[in-house]
This record gives C-alpha cells, sequence and structure tokens, in this order.
C-alpha cells in the first residue's frame, strides 16, 4: 500500500493525546496478532512512528514479529479523516510480590510494578 497522504501512526498514551484533538473518532481493541496485520499492510515509508522510548519501541516490535523495522519518527499534532492508527497502551500496576534477583552484574534487583502493553486501534471518522 502506498498512500503516503495518511500513513499509519504507530501512539503510546502521551501521542494518543496530541493526535487526538477534534473530530469523531472510533477506537477498538484488538490483539498483538490484529496490529501485525494492519501495519503489514502498510509498506514502511508509509508507517509513522509518533512516540519515543526504546523499551515500549524493542517490546511492541518483538510481540509483534517486526523486528528490524524502524519506522521514521515524526510528531503528529492532529489525525486527519481516515487515518488510521495504532496505540500500544501500557497500563502499570504495582506488584503483589517484591522477589530480587541478582543481575549479571552481580548487583540486586527488585521487581516494584507490573508493565502491560495492549493494542487499539484509532480511526478518525471525521
Amino acid at each position: 500500500m502506498s498512500n503516503n497522504a495518511l500513513p499509519l501512526l504507530l501512539l503510546d498514551n502521551a501521542s494518543m493525546s496530541t493526535v487526538i484533538n477534534e473530530g469523531e473518532f472510533k477506537v477498538f481493541n484488538m490483539t498483538f496478532e490484529e496490529a501485525k496485520a494492519i501495519v503489514e499492510m502498510y509498506s514502511g515509508e508509509d508507517v509513522l512512528r509518533c512516540f519515543t522510548g526504546e523499551l515500549l519501541e524493542e517490546t511492541v516490535y518483538k510481540y509483534l514479529d517486526i523486528r528490524g523495522q524502524h519506522f521514521e519518527y515524526k510528531k503528529i499534532l492532529d489525525m486527519r479523516p481516515g487515518q488510521h492508527a495504532i496505540v500500544f497502551k501500557t497500563y502499570v500496576t504495582p506488584s503483589e510480590t517484591t522477589p530480587v534477583i541478582k543481575t549479571k552484574y552481580d548487583s540486586e534487583a527488585k521487581k516494584i510494578q507490573n508493565i502491560y502493553i495492549y493494542c487499539q486501534h484509532v480511526v478518525r471518522m471525521a
């Protein structure tokens, strides 16, 4: 697909609040498999990464099995009508247990929270 006028946007919690300003939007929860299928519908140059942070990027790409693809970063202020986005929402909960492990550097690390990521598909309708 080559549709540079309306690239697919990859968003996180913060960038989602930046691009959804005005208009009507539909939001759908989706699986990682569904997110991967949508990303694969676009050519690499038609996908824009609107978030920064290597940890989220590496984690998401691992679960989407799209490692090795580095999508161009661009700060987007508004979605356009008919444009699609995939949002990788981070959900953090405190850890119910606090196990201590030894790192490869022989220091101790303690688990303090659980981090979950889920996907949403956002479409600007008007």
